[in-house]
Protein backbone atom coordinates (compact mmCIF):
# COMPACT_ATOMS: atom_id res chain seq x y z
CA UNK A 1 0.00 0.00 0.00
CA UNK A 2 1.38 3.48 -1.02
CA UNK A 3 0.11 5.70 1.88
CA UNK A 4 2.09 8.85 0.99
CA UNK A 5 1.85 8.55 -2.63
CA UNK A 6 -1.97 7.44 -4.35
CA UNK A 7 -0.97 10.18 -7.37
CA UNK A 8 -1.38 7.35 -9.95
CA UNK A 9 -4.86 6.20 -8.36
CA UNK A 10 -6.58 7.61 -11.47
CA UNK A 11 -8.27 6.41 -14.49
CA UNK A 12 -6.30 6.90 -17.62
CA UNK A 13 -8.38 9.54 -19.33
CA UNK A 14 -7.81 11.76 -16.83
CA UNK A 15 -4.12 12.10 -17.71
CA UNK A 16 -4.86 11.90 -21.53
CA UNK A 17 -7.37 15.19 -21.07
CA UNK A 18 -4.59 16.85 -18.57
CA UNK A 19 -2.49 16.43 -21.72
CA UNK A 20 -4.90 17.84 -23.84
CA UNK A 21 -5.44 20.29 -22.23
CA UNK A 22 -1.82 21.21 -21.58
CA UNK A 23 -1.39 21.00 -25.21
CA UNK A 24 -4.09 23.34 -25.45
CA UNK A 25 -4.16 25.92 -22.88
CA UNK A 26 -7.47 27.61 -21.69
CA UNK A 27 -6.58 29.26 -18.28
CA UNK A 28 -9.97 27.97 -17.09
CA UNK A 29 -10.44 27.99 -13.47
CA UNK A 30 -13.12 25.41 -12.91
CA UNK A 31 -15.85 24.18 -10.16
CA UNK A 32 -16.61 20.38 -9.89
CA UNK A 33 -19.23 19.08 -7.45
CA UNK A 34 -19.07 15.39 -6.34
CA UNK A 35 -22.63 14.53 -5.33
CA UNK A 36 -24.62 11.18 -5.19
CA UNK A 37 -27.92 10.37 -7.02
CA UNK A 38 -30.10 7.77 -4.77
CA UNK A 39 -29.61 7.01 -1.31
CA UNK A 40 -27.45 3.36 -0.51
CA UNK A 41 -29.95 0.75 0.78
CA UNK A 42 -33.07 2.69 -0.34
CA UNK A 43 -32.75 4.11 2.78
CA UNK A 44 -33.56 8.05 3.72
CA UNK A 45 -30.04 9.70 4.35
CA UNK A 46 -26.21 8.78 3.84
CA UNK A 47 -23.10 9.85 6.13
CA UNK A 48 -20.32 11.59 4.78
CA UNK A 49 -16.99 10.13 5.60
CA UNK A 50 -13.77 9.88 4.04
CA UNK A 51 -12.83 13.30 4.12
CA UNK A 52 -9.54 13.06 6.36
CA UNK A 53 -7.93 10.62 3.60
CA UNK A 54 -9.24 12.88 0.54
CA UNK A 55 -7.10 15.87 2.36
CA UNK A 56 -4.01 13.81 2.77
CA UNK A 57 -4.28 12.61 -0.69
CA UNK A 58 -4.50 16.00 -1.88
CA UNK A 59 -1.28 17.10 0.24
CA UNK A 60 1.00 14.13 -0.55
CA UNK A 61 -0.24 14.87 -4.92
CA UNK A 62 2.91 14.72 -6.53
CA UNK A 63 4.68 12.55 -9.54
CA UNK A 64 8.13 10.92 -8.10
CA UNK A 65 10.20 9.81 -10.71
CA UNK A 66 9.55 6.31 -10.45
CA UNK A 67 5.67 7.49 -11.83
CA UNK A 68 7.16 9.75 -14.35
CA UNK A 69 9.29 6.97 -15.43
CA UNK A 70 6.20 4.03 -15.82
CA UNK A 71 4.34 6.99 -17.99
CA UNK A 72 6.63 7.44 -19.94
CA UNK A 73 6.31 4.05 -21.14
CA UNK A 74 3.35 3.67 -21.78
CA UNK A 75 4.36 5.72 -24.86
CA UNK A 76 1.32 8.14 -25.23
CA UNK A 77 2.70 10.85 -23.18
CA UNK A 78 5.01 13.59 -24.83
CA UNK A 79 8.42 14.88 -22.38
CA UNK A 80 6.94 18.03 -22.21
CA UNK A 81 3.59 17.50 -20.22
CA UNK A 82 5.98 14.56 -18.35
CA UNK A 83 8.50 17.62 -17.47
CA UNK A 84 4.74 19.48 -16.00
CA UNK A 85 3.83 16.97 -14.36
CA UNK A 86 7.39 16.24 -12.24
CA UNK A 87 6.79 19.84 -10.83
CA UNK A 88 2.78 19.69 -10.30
CA UNK A 89 0.98 20.58 -7.32
CA UNK A 90 -2.26 21.01 -6.99
CA UNK A 91 -3.26 24.34 -6.03
CA UNK A 92 -6.79 24.85 -6.01
CA UNK A 93 -9.60 25.28 -3.28
CA UNK A 94 -11.91 22.64 -2.08
CA UNK A 95 -14.81 22.72 0.00
CA UNK A 96 -16.42 20.01 1.63
CA UNK A 97 -19.42 18.55 3.88
CA UNK A 98 -17.83 17.63 7.38
CA UNK A 99 -17.04 13.81 7.95
CA UNK A 100 -20.21 12.43 10.08
CA UNK A 101 -22.72 15.02 8.59
CA UNK A 102 -26.04 13.25 7.46
CA UNK A 103 -26.16 14.18 3.72
CA UNK A 104 -29.25 13.62 0.80
CA UNK A 105 -28.83 13.21 -2.97
CA UNK A 106 -27.67 15.78 -5.41
CA UNK A 107 -26.27 17.88 -3.16
CA UNK A 108 -22.37 18.85 -3.33
CA UNK A 109 -20.74 16.72 -0.80
CA UNK A 110 -17.42 17.91 -2.13
CA UNK A 111 -16.62 20.78 -4.44
CA UNK A 112 -13.32 21.52 -6.39
CA UNK A 113 -12.32 24.91 -7.46
CA UNK A 114 -9.26 24.49 -9.68
CA UNK A 115 -7.43 25.28 -12.79
CA UNK A 116 -9.40 22.53 -14.91
CA UNK A 117 -5.88 20.21 -15.36
CA UNK A 118 -5.70 20.12 -11.45
CA UNK A 119 -9.01 19.44 -10.76
CA UNK A 120 -9.70 16.51 -13.91
CA UNK A 121 -7.06 14.98 -12.10
CA UNK A 122 -7.94 14.51 -8.75
CA UNK A 123 -11.55 13.20 -9.69
CA UNK A 124 -10.87 9.60 -9.57
CA UNK A 125 -8.90 9.42 -6.49
CA UNK A 126 -11.76 11.69 -4.46
CA UNK A 127 -14.55 9.53 -5.61
CA UNK A 128 -13.04 6.62 -4.30
CA UNK A 129 -12.21 7.52 -1.25
CA UNK A 130 -14.95 9.40 -0.46
CA UNK A 131 -17.60 6.56 -2.05
CA UNK A 132 -16.19 3.95 -0.19
CA UNK A 133 -15.77 5.52 3.11
CA UNK A 134 -19.65 7.21 3.00
CA UNK A 135 -21.08 3.72 2.04
CA UNK A 136 -19.70 1.87 5.26
CA UNK A 137 -20.03 4.60 7.68
CA UNK A 138 -24.29 4.90 6.33
CA UNK A 139 -24.56 1.11 6.72
CA UNK A 140 -22.99 1.34 9.86
CA UNK A 141 -25.28 3.97 10.82
CA UNK A 142 -28.36 2.10 9.80
CA UNK A 143 -27.29 -1.58 11.78
CA UNK A 144 -26.51 0.89 15.01
CA UNK A 145 -29.71 2.12 14.57
CA UNK A 146 -31.51 -1.37 14.78
CA UNK A 147 -29.33 -2.27 17.47
CA UNK A 148 -31.56 0.74 20.06
CA UNK A 149 -28.13 1.66 21.41
CA UNK A 150 -26.37 -1.64 21.71
CA UNK A 151 -22.70 -1.96 21.32
CA UNK A 152 -21.92 -3.16 17.71
CA UNK A 153 -19.09 -4.53 17.05
CA UNK A 154 -17.50 -4.27 13.44
CA UNK A 155 -15.36 -7.40 12.52
CA UNK A 156 -15.40 -7.77 9.02
CA UNK A 157 -11.94 -7.62 7.97
CA UNK A 158 -11.12 -11.21 6.80
CA UNK A 159 -14.44 -10.41 4.47
CA UNK A 160 -12.96 -7.17 3.06
CA UNK A 161 -12.13 -6.54 -0.19
CA UNK A 162 -8.04 -5.82 0.11
CA UNK A 163 -6.71 -4.41 3.40
CA UNK A 164 -7.65 -0.61 2.11
CA UNK A 165 -11.20 -1.45 2.39
CA UNK A 166 -10.85 -3.68 5.62
CA UNK A 167 -9.06 -1.04 7.57
CA UNK A 168 -10.80 2.59 5.96
CA UNK A 169 -13.72 0.91 6.13
CA UNK A 170 -13.45 -0.23 9.94
CA UNK A 171 -12.52 3.41 10.21
CA UNK A 172 -16.27 4.79 8.20
CA UNK A 173 -17.77 1.96 10.18
CA UNK A 174 -16.68 3.65 13.92
CA UNK A 175 -17.53 6.98 12.26
CA UNK A 176 -21.30 5.32 11.67
CA UNK A 177 -21.79 4.07 15.05
CA UNK A 178 -19.51 0.75 15.78
CA UNK A 179 -18.62 0.84 19.61
CA UNK A 180 -15.48 -0.20 18.01
CA UNK A 181 -13.40 -3.08 15.55
CA UNK A 182 -11.78 -6.38 15.43
CA UNK A 183 -9.11 -4.87 12.71
CA UNK A 184 -6.03 -4.08 15.28
CA UNK A 185 -4.36 -1.73 12.36
CA UNK A 186 -7.29 0.27 12.27
CA UNK A 187 -6.43 0.75 16.38
CA UNK A 188 -3.54 1.56 15.83
CA UNK A 189 -3.74 4.08 13.08
CA UNK A 190 -7.06 5.65 14.31
CA UNK A 191 -7.23 5.36 18.18
CA UNK A 192 -10.78 3.57 18.08
CA UNK A 193 -11.24 -0.07 20.57
CA UNK A 194 -10.21 -3.04 19.38
CA UNK A 195 -12.47 -5.22 20.78
CA UNK A 196 -13.28 -9.25 19.94
CA UNK A 197 -13.46 -12.96 21.70
CA UNK A 198 -12.11 -16.15 20.74
CA UNK A 199 -12.62 -18.36 17.79
CA UNK A 200 -14.09 -21.90 17.76
CA UNK A 201 -10.60 -23.19 16.77
CA UNK A 202 -9.51 -22.06 20.56
CA UNK A 203 -12.44 -24.33 21.59
CA UNK A 204 -11.48 -27.44 19.55
CA UNK A 205 -7.89 -27.01 20.45
CA UNK A 206 -7.99 -28.13 24.28
CA UNK A 207 -9.62 -31.72 25.43
CA UNK A 208 -12.76 -30.42 26.15
CA UNK A 209 -14.92 -27.31 26.40
CA UNK A 210 -14.94 -26.33 29.93
CA UNK A 211 -11.09 -26.43 29.73
CA UNK A 212 -10.88 -23.96 27.30
CA UNK A 213 -13.33 -21.71 28.75
CA UNK A 214 -11.06 -21.97 32.15
CA UNK A 215 -8.11 -21.00 30.57
CA UNK A 216 -9.39 -18.62 28.49
CA UNK A 217 -11.11 -16.64 31.68
CA UNK A 218 -7.94 -17.11 33.64
CA UNK A 219 -5.98 -15.18 30.70
CA UNK A 220 -8.63 -12.36 30.84
CA UNK A 221 -11.05 -11.74 33.44
CA UNK A 222 -11.51 -8.39 32.98
CA UNK A 223 -12.77 -9.27 29.23
CA UNK A 224 -14.27 -12.63 28.86
CA UNK A 225 -16.50 -13.28 26.59
CA UNK A 226 -17.07 -17.02 25.74
CA UNK A 227 -17.86 -18.50 22.54
CA UNK A 228 -20.85 -21.19 23.49
CA UNK A 229 -21.70 -22.83 20.24
CA UNK A 230 -18.88 -25.03 19.20
CA UNK A 231 -20.62 -28.48 20.20
CA UNK A 232 -24.48 -27.66 21.72
CA UNK A 233 -25.42 -24.09 22.86
CA UNK A 234 -27.63 -25.16 25.56
CA UNK A 235 -26.47 -28.59 26.69
CA UNK A 236 -22.78 -27.84 26.43
CA UNK A 237 -22.03 -24.01 26.03
CA UNK A 238 -23.84 -22.25 28.48
CA UNK A 239 -23.77 -24.67 31.35
CA UNK A 240 -19.46 -24.59 30.93
CA UNK A 241 -19.38 -20.91 30.53
CA UNK A 242 -21.31 -20.94 33.83
CA UNK A 243 -19.72 -23.30 35.88
CA UNK A 244 -16.50 -20.89 34.58
CA UNK A 245 -18.40 -17.98 36.08
CA UNK A 246 -19.05 -19.28 39.08
CA UNK A 247 -15.59 -21.00 40.10
CA UNK A 248 -14.04 -17.34 39.31
CA UNK A 249 -17.24 -16.09 41.44
CA UNK A 250 -16.17 -18.93 44.47
CA UNK A 251 -12.54 -17.78 44.21
CA UNK A 252 -13.59 -13.74 44.78
CA UNK A 253 -12.35 -12.64 41.02
CA UNK A 254 -14.51 -9.90 40.21
CA UNK A 255 -16.04 -10.42 36.62
CA UNK A 256 -16.04 -7.29 34.51
CA UNK A 257 -17.13 -7.22 31.10
CA UNK A 258 -17.92 -10.95 30.94
CA UNK A 259 -21.04 -13.38 28.70
CA UNK A 260 -21.03 -15.42 26.01
CA UNK A 261 -21.41 -15.29 22.19
CA UNK A 262 -23.53 -17.10 20.14
CA UNK A 263 -22.51 -17.30 16.51
CA UNK A 264 -25.26 -20.05 15.06
CA UNK A 265 -28.46 -21.49 15.40
CA UNK A 266 -31.85 -19.52 15.84
CA UNK A 267 -30.59 -16.40 17.66
CA UNK A 268 -33.37 -15.68 19.20
CA UNK A 269 -34.36 -18.95 20.59
CA UNK A 270 -31.46 -19.13 22.20
CA UNK A 271 -30.75 -16.01 23.69
CA UNK A 272 -33.48 -16.56 25.70
CA UNK A 273 -32.52 -19.78 26.86
CA UNK A 274 -28.98 -18.87 27.45
CA UNK A 275 -30.35 -15.33 29.56
CA UNK A 276 -32.73 -17.97 31.91
CA UNK A 277 -29.56 -20.58 32.66
CA UNK A 278 -27.27 -17.37 33.07
CA UNK A 279 -30.06 -15.20 35.50
CA UNK A 280 -30.89 -18.26 37.56
CA UNK A 281 -27.40 -18.83 38.21
CA UNK A 282 -27.16 -15.01 39.43
CA UNK A 283 -25.29 -13.74 36.14
CA UNK A 284 -28.36 -11.91 34.86
CA UNK A 285 -26.14 -9.00 34.08
CA UNK A 286 -23.84 -11.27 31.49
CA UNK A 287 -23.36 -10.06 28.14
CA UNK A 288 -24.66 -12.01 25.30
CA UNK A 289 -23.45 -11.82 22.50
CA UNK A 290 -24.40 -12.56 18.78
CA UNK A 291 -22.84 -12.95 15.29
CA UNK A 292 -23.71 -15.24 12.44
CA UNK A 293 -24.28 -12.92 9.31
CA UNK A 294 -26.38 -9.87 11.12
CA UNK A 295 -27.13 -7.10 9.45
CA UNK A 296 -29.39 -4.45 9.74
CA UNK A 297 -33.20 -6.29 9.01
CA UNK A 298 -32.16 -9.41 10.62
CA UNK A 299 -31.05 -7.58 14.03
CA UNK A 300 -34.23 -5.29 13.61
CA UNK A 301 -36.00 -8.49 13.59
CA UNK A 302 -34.60 -9.92 16.58
CA UNK A 303 -35.02 -7.19 18.97
CA UNK A 304 -38.77 -7.18 17.41
CA UNK A 305 -38.76 -11.17 18.56
CA UNK A 306 -37.53 -9.48 22.47
CA UNK A 307 -34.42 -11.56 21.73
CA UNK A 308 -32.06 -11.16 24.83
CA UNK A 309 -28.85 -10.00 22.73
CA UNK A 310 -27.20 -6.54 24.59
CA UNK A 311 -24.06 -7.05 22.40
CA UNK A 312 -23.50 -7.69 18.41
CA UNK A 313 -20.60 -8.73 15.97
CA UNK A 314 -21.15 -7.60 12.60
CA UNK A 315 -18.76 -8.45 9.57
CA UNK A 316 -19.53 -9.23 6.07
CA UNK A 317 -22.40 -7.51 5.48
CA UNK A 318 -21.51 -4.40 6.73
CA UNK A 319 -17.81 -4.19 6.02
CA UNK A 320 -18.92 -5.16 1.73
CA UNK A 321 -22.74 -3.22 2.30
CA UNK A 322 -23.34 -6.14 0.58
CA UNK A 323 -27.13 -5.16 -0.32
CA UNK A 324 -25.64 -1.83 -1.73
CA UNK A 325 -22.52 -2.54 -2.70
CA UNK A 326 -21.48 1.24 -4.25
CA UNK A 327 -22.20 4.07 -3.58
CA UNK A 328 -22.98 6.03 -6.59
CA UNK A 329 -20.94 9.23 -5.98
CA UNK A 330 -20.44 11.25 -9.40
CA UNK A 331 -17.45 14.34 -10.32
CA UNK A 332 -19.56 16.63 -12.67
CA UNK A 333 -18.38 20.10 -14.12
CA UNK A 334 -20.62 22.69 -12.83
CA UNK A 335 -18.98 26.14 -13.61
CA UNK A 336 -15.79 27.59 -16.03
CA UNK A 337 -14.04 30.77 -15.77
CA UNK A 338 -11.53 32.08 -18.37
CA UNK A 339 -8.70 34.00 -17.36
CA UNK A 340 -9.70 37.48 -18.26
CA UNK A 341 -13.28 36.96 -16.24
CA UNK A 342 -14.30 37.45 -12.89
CA UNK A 343 -17.67 35.43 -13.15
CA UNK A 344 -18.40 31.91 -13.27
CA UNK A 345 -20.30 31.04 -16.85
CA UNK A 346 -22.19 28.06 -15.21
CA UNK A 347 -22.36 24.37 -17.26
CA UNK A 348 -24.88 21.92 -16.95
CA UNK A 349 -25.00 18.71 -18.52
CA UNK A 350 -28.60 17.18 -20.24
CA UNK A 351 -29.76 13.57 -19.88
CA UNK A 352 -32.92 11.77 -21.15
CA UNK A 353 -33.03 10.28 -17.45
CA UNK A 354 -34.21 13.62 -15.71
CA UNK A 355 -32.03 12.79 -12.69
CA UNK A 356 -29.01 12.82 -14.42
CA UNK A 357 -29.28 16.46 -15.81
CA UNK A 358 -26.49 18.79 -13.07
CA UNK A 359 -27.06 21.52 -10.74
CA UNK A 360 -25.30 24.23 -12.61
CA UNK A 361 -23.10 27.33 -11.16
CA UNK A 362 -21.16 27.60 -8.03
CA UNK A 363 -22.94 26.60 -5.20
CA UNK A 364 -23.33 25.91 -1.42
CA UNK A 365 -25.74 24.32 0.72
CA UNK A 366 -27.66 25.65 3.30
CA UNK A 367 -29.72 22.97 6.01
CA UNK A 368 -32.50 24.29 7.58
CA UNK A 369 -33.71 23.54 10.96
CA UNK A 370 -36.79 23.71 12.80
CA UNK A 371 -36.37 25.99 16.01
CA UNK A 372 -38.64 24.14 17.92
CA UNK A 373 -37.70 20.41 17.58
CA UNK A 374 -34.15 20.92 16.07
CA UNK A 375 -34.84 18.18 13.16
CA UNK A 376 -34.16 18.88 9.89
CA UNK A 377 -36.60 20.54 7.72
CA UNK A 378 -34.84 20.47 4.64
CA UNK A 379 -31.91 21.40 2.71
CA UNK A 380 -31.34 24.22 0.28
CA UNK A 381 -28.85 23.53 -2.64
CA UNK A 382 -27.86 27.86 -4.24
CA UNK A 383 -25.46 29.91 -5.66
CA UNK A 384 -22.56 30.41 -3.83
CA UNK A 385 -22.72 34.06 -3.06
CA UNK A 386 -26.56 34.22 -2.14
CA UNK A 387 -27.52 35.02 1.69
CA UNK A 388 -30.43 34.07 3.60
CA UNK A 389 -31.96 36.33 6.68
CA UNK A 390 -33.82 33.18 8.76
CA UNK A 391 -35.88 36.32 10.70
CA UNK A 392 -37.60 36.35 6.99
CA UNK A 393 -39.89 33.92 5.84
CA UNK A 394 -38.74 31.90 3.05
CA UNK A 395 -40.74 29.42 0.42
CA UNK A 396 -39.27 26.74 -0.83
CA UNK A 397 -40.38 24.70 -3.44
CA UNK A 398 -39.62 20.91 -4.85
CA UNK A 399 -37.24 21.34 -7.96
CA UNK A 400 -39.12 19.04 -10.36
CA UNK A 401 -42.79 19.09 -8.82
CA UNK A 402 -42.36 23.23 -8.69
CA UNK A 403 -46.28 23.37 -7.26
CA UNK A 404 -45.28 21.19 -4.02
CA UNK A 405 -44.27 24.40 -1.75
CA UNK A 406 -43.66 24.78 2.31
CA UNK A 407 -43.73 28.26 3.43
CA UNK A 408 -41.29 28.22 6.49
CA UNK A 409 -41.95 31.53 8.29
CA UNK A 410 -39.54 33.84 9.94
CA UNK A 411 -38.03 33.13 13.58
CA UNK A 412 -39.04 29.61 13.53
CA UNK A 413 -35.66 27.95 11.62
CA UNK A 414 -31.80 28.12 11.81
CA UNK A 415 -29.85 27.36 9.06
CA UNK A 416 -26.37 26.22 8.69
CA UNK A 417 -24.03 26.32 5.71
CA UNK A 418 -22.59 22.27 5.21
CA UNK A 419 -19.99 23.22 2.54
CA UNK A 420 -16.75 24.53 4.96
CA UNK A 421 -13.30 24.77 3.18
CA UNK A 422 -10.90 22.26 3.79
CA UNK A 423 -7.82 23.29 1.22
CA UNK A 424 -7.10 26.54 0.38
CA UNK A 425 -4.41 27.26 -2.44
CA UNK A 426 -3.29 23.99 -2.12
CA UNK A 427 -3.11 23.64 1.36
CA UNK A 428 -5.23 22.07 3.72
CA UNK A 429 -7.59 24.63 6.02
CA UNK A 430 -8.86 21.68 8.10
CA UNK A 431 -8.10 19.73 11.44
CA UNK A 432 -9.93 16.77 10.99
CA UNK A 433 -11.50 15.43 14.33
CA UNK A 434 -10.45 12.13 15.81
CA UNK A 435 -12.63 9.18 14.78
CA UNK A 436 -14.29 8.99 18.39
CA UNK A 437 -15.19 12.58 17.92
CA UNK A 438 -16.74 12.22 14.47
CA UNK A 439 -18.56 9.01 16.07
CA UNK A 440 -20.18 11.00 18.51
CA UNK A 441 -20.73 13.77 15.97
CA UNK A 442 -22.52 11.67 13.72
CA UNK A 443 -24.59 10.14 16.31
CA UNK A 444 -26.06 13.97 17.03
CA UNK A 445 -26.22 14.13 13.49
CA UNK A 446 -28.86 11.50 13.41
CA UNK A 447 -30.47 12.57 15.99
CA UNK A 448 -31.75 16.10 13.83
CA UNK A 449 -33.62 13.14 10.92
CA UNK A 450 -37.44 12.54 11.98
CA UNK A 451 -38.00 8.93 12.79
CA UNK A 452 -39.57 8.75 9.60
CA UNK A 453 -36.27 9.28 7.68
CA UNK A 454 -34.56 6.35 9.84
CA UNK A 455 -36.95 3.63 9.01
CA UNK A 456 -35.90 0.88 6.91
CA UNK A 457 -38.82 0.37 4.48
CA UNK A 458 -40.26 3.10 2.44
CA UNK A 459 -38.62 6.29 4.43
CA UNK A 460 -39.79 9.65 4.34
CA UNK A 461 -37.64 11.34 2.41
CA UNK A 462 -35.92 14.71 3.33
CA UNK A 463 -36.59 17.58 0.34
CA UNK A 464 -33.31 18.91 -1.28
CA UNK A 465 -34.71 21.92 -2.76
CA UNK A 466 -33.10 24.81 -5.13
CA UNK A 467 -32.99 28.42 -4.63
CA UNK A 468 -34.97 30.27 -6.75
CA UNK A 469 -32.31 32.10 -8.48
CA UNK A 470 -30.70 28.81 -9.06
CA UNK A 471 -33.64 27.14 -10.40
CA UNK A 472 -33.85 29.82 -12.51
CA UNK A 473 -30.34 29.56 -13.92
CA UNK A 474 -31.03 26.09 -14.55
CA UNK A 475 -34.04 26.38 -16.62
CA UNK A 476 -32.61 28.94 -18.45
CA UNK A 477 -29.72 27.05 -19.32
CA UNK A 478 -31.92 24.05 -20.30
CA UNK A 479 -33.79 26.56 -22.50
CA UNK A 480 -31.31 27.93 -24.14
CA UNK A 481 -29.83 24.11 -25.41
CA UNK A 482 -33.27 23.16 -26.36
CA UNK A 483 -33.48 26.51 -28.57
CA UNK A 484 -29.77 25.66 -29.91
CA UNK A 485 -30.67 21.69 -30.83
CA UNK A 486 -34.18 23.26 -32.73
Amino acid sequence: MRANNLTLLTDLYELTMMQGYFKNPTNQTVVFDMFYRNNPCDGGFAICAGLEQMIEYIENLRFSEEDITYLRSLGIFEDDFLEYLSNFRFTGDIYAIPEGTVIFPREPMVKVIAPIMEAQLVETAILNIMNHQSLIATKAARVCHAAKGDPIMEFGLRRAQGPDAGIFGARAAVIGGCAGTSNVLTGQMFNVPVLGTHAHSWIMSFPDEYTAFKTYARLYPNSCTLLVDTYDVLKSGVPNAIRVFEEMREEGIQLKNYGIRIDSGDLAYLSKKAYKMLAAAGFDDATISASSDLDEYLIESLKAQDARINSWGVGTKLITADNNPAFGGVYKLAAVKDADSDAFQPKIKLSENTEKVTNPGNKTVYRIYSKKTGKIKADLICLADEKFDPEETMVIFDPVDTWKKTKVLGGTYELRELLVPVIKDGKSVYKSPSVMELRDYCKQEQNTLWDESRRFVNPQKVYVDLSQSLYDMKKALLEEMSEKEL
